[in-house]
């Protein structure tokens, strides 16, 4: 099957194809009618242009908002300013109707409304957008340690380890017959993991360098947007390294993750920061910096490498300064930081 993204970037002008997608907006002219079809492959969607004469009254009538096609037609240069090619229908094949009510009409939706969707919010561009660029640095992450000699390392996330107290676990329960309920299906107390750390530490005796990346699970008692119940968390753990050499792979790391999205998800970028700036209007909050020259800043300006010593000389000089300026201020060597 043909997807939008492929169309747009490779199929040559007057080509005859099929695609088959969901009914973004439609819009209905005296002599023409225009769908905007998408299916999830970039965030670009198709323009469909059909002239009504070519299909019967109910056909058209049945092709709302949230409704899946199938076209058949050929790929034309396109007038409007958006995108250079379009198609022109000649076969139109409903493959599902959309409900009456249905929900994510061509408009902008709030975040808390979309919380209460959870099946229709990945059909917005904005959740489509994150998980197109979730997908990104995933497969990111993955290449750059492989690249430099890792094993992924899956360790496991029901457990009796909490890797060190990392924080407050989700108990497992069982209720299998015959077994002691308060011990459950392993004889002992288990929770979700909270780290892979002390497996992955482990693996490192065996295979030299690895890298944990799963699902992790913390049970703070916070409701808070720093606080996450589940996260995917990313830890290596390499025999023999110095903590230059850890400094050193963090450093690399970032780098290259934020360099791949910034290479590949150009589209997903672009809506996002212009989301941001509209937000911020509407909240009439103080403009920050871009998204996108906050991610290449982060690539093109140099990490400042410094001491412990260095940092407690910054600190205590910035305390004496502004006195009020940290809850916590440092005030001599040999502290926390």
């Amino acid at each position: 099957m043909l997807s939008i993204k492929k169309l747009l970037q490779e199929t040559p002008l007057g080509q005859s194809v099929v695609i088959q997608g969901w009914v973004k907006t439609k819009r209905v002219g005296k002599n023409v009618i225009f769908i905007t079809l998408r299916d999830g492959s970039s965030m670009q969607s198709l323009q469909i242009v059909a002239n009504p004469a070519s299909f019967s009254e109910e056909l058209l009538k049945e092709i709302t908002v949230g409704a899946s096609l199938s076209i058949k037609g050929k790929v034309v240069s396109s007038q409007g300013a958006h995108q250079a090619k379009e198609l022109q229908a000649t076969t139109i094949v409903i493959l599902g109707l959309a409900p009456v009510a249905y929900p994510l009409q061509p408009k902008r939706h709030t975040l808390a409304f979309l919380r209460g969707i959870q099946h229709l919010r990945l059909q917005t561009n904005t959740f489509g957008a994150i998980f197109r660029i979730r997908h990104m640095l995933s497969y990111a992450i993955h290449s750059f340690f492989h690249q430099r000699g890792f094993y992924w390392l899956h360790t496991p996330i029901i457990t009796s380890m909490d890797a060190e107290g990392a924080g407050e676990v989700f108990g497992v329960i069982s209720k299998t017959r015959g077994k002691d309920e308060k011990r459950g299906f392993f004889g002992k107390e288990v929770a979700l993991t909270v780290s892979g750390q002390l497996a992955g530490e482990a693996g490192a005796m065996g295979l030299g360098k690895i890298y944990t990346f799963g699902p992790t699970f913390r049970a703070e008692n916070s409701n808070t947007p720093r606080h996450l119940a589940e996260f995917w968390m990313i830890e290596p753990e390499m025999a023999f390294y110095t903590h230059k050499e850890n400094i050193k792979l963090a450093k690399d790391f970032l780098c290259y993750v934020v360099s791949y999205l910034l290479e590949h998800c150009d589209g997903e970028l672009d809506f996002l920061e212009k989301r941001l700036l509209r937000e911020e209007k509407i909240e009439q909050v103080k403009e920050s910096v871009p998204l996108r020259k906050r991610l290449q800043d982060l690539v093109n300006c140099p990490m400042t490498q410094i001491t412990y010593d260095q940092a407690i000389e910054i600190l205590i000089e910035t305390t004496k300064l502004k006195p009020k300026l940290f809850k916590f201020p440092v005030t001599k060597w040999g502290i926390d930081l």
